[in-house]
């Protein structure tokens, strides 16, 4: 699989050739040494076979050039970024430096960015607004906590963030996706049920619209939250949700290849 140069990598992010194909992206999060190489090229294997699905993975910093160097068939992405271009942020890498390293795409306002290093809507809407300027595709993540949902506020919390940490100006809706993530079911094995995913993902929807117009249609919503292969097919035939963020079931191939073909019924 070697010798790609990153200007030549199949990026399954791109929208023109099949635009309405489910999006399935790993996150790897802080997981991934050069030895576990060898379950990113058979994700990569498997992604080429599913033609159906855009795959994509965000493993840590330190892999995404060996990943983006051997990719055919998945696009290769950052878990995060600063919103300067450079400077003096030490331990920080920016949207520029993902772009040189071959990613074409970074992961901004996580929930554990958003929760552990205290990143607010305006941090996320400059770490997606610079994404953007070195030429990346953005995937923008939102959710809300357990209480929140409890307290009847699940809603207004995830419109409030979309609002605060999108990017609107011209250009940015086709190179945009949204993630809804519940705080409460990333890495706990809960899952929300379809119903609840179907209604949080008809409100983002409608957000969309309201601030993209007719591009806010077009603009892909992922469900992310313990999706596993058992409860992935379920998942996706849902109501507006146009692929998945996955975390642990997307470091090895079996687990994650699985969740890809559960998509496959949604590209027919």
């Amino acid at each position: 699989m070697g010798g790609i140069q990153a200007g030549e990598i199949l990026s399954n992010l791109e929208r023109s050739d099949m635009p309405n194909r489910p999006f399935i992206v790993g996150n790897w999060k802080m997981n991934g040494l050069r030895s576990q190489m060898a379950e990113a090229r058979a994700i990569d294997r498997g992604a080429a076979r599913h033609v159906g699905v855009r795959v994509a993975v965000a493993p840590p910093f330190t892999l995404i050039a060996a990943m983006a160097e051997d990719a055919h068939a998945i696009a290769v992405g950052g878990q995060d970024c600063h919103q300067q271009q450079s400077g003096a942020f030490t331990g920080d890498i920016s949207a520029a430096m993902l772009k040189d390293a071959g990613a074409t795409f970074v992961i901004v306002g996580h929930s554990e960015r958003r929760a552990m290093h205290g990143e607010t809507d305006a941090v996320v809407k400059a770490k997606a607004e610079a994404a953007l300027e070195a030429g990346l595709e953005i995937i923008v993540c939102v959710g809300e906590t357990e209480a929140q949902r409890d307290a009847g506020q699940a809603e207004a919390v995830v419109c409030a963030q979309l609002d605060g940490s999108l990017p609107v100006g011209e250009g940015a809706a086709p190179r945009l996706t949204v993630a809804y993530e519940p705080v409460w079911a990333i890495g706990t094995g809960r899952v929300a049920s379809p119903a609840d995913v179907a209604a949080m993902h008809g409100a983002i929807r409608a957000r969309l619209a309201t601030l993209f117009g007719e591009e806010g249609a077009e603009i892909s919503i992922l469900y992310g939250g313990s999706v596993n292969a058992g409860n992935a097919a379920e998942l996706l035939a849902t109501d507006e949700v146009g692929g998945a963020l996955v975390g642990g079931a997307s470091l090895t191939a079996e687990s994650f290849l699985a969740i890809v073909a559960a998509a496959l019924p949604q590209a027919d």
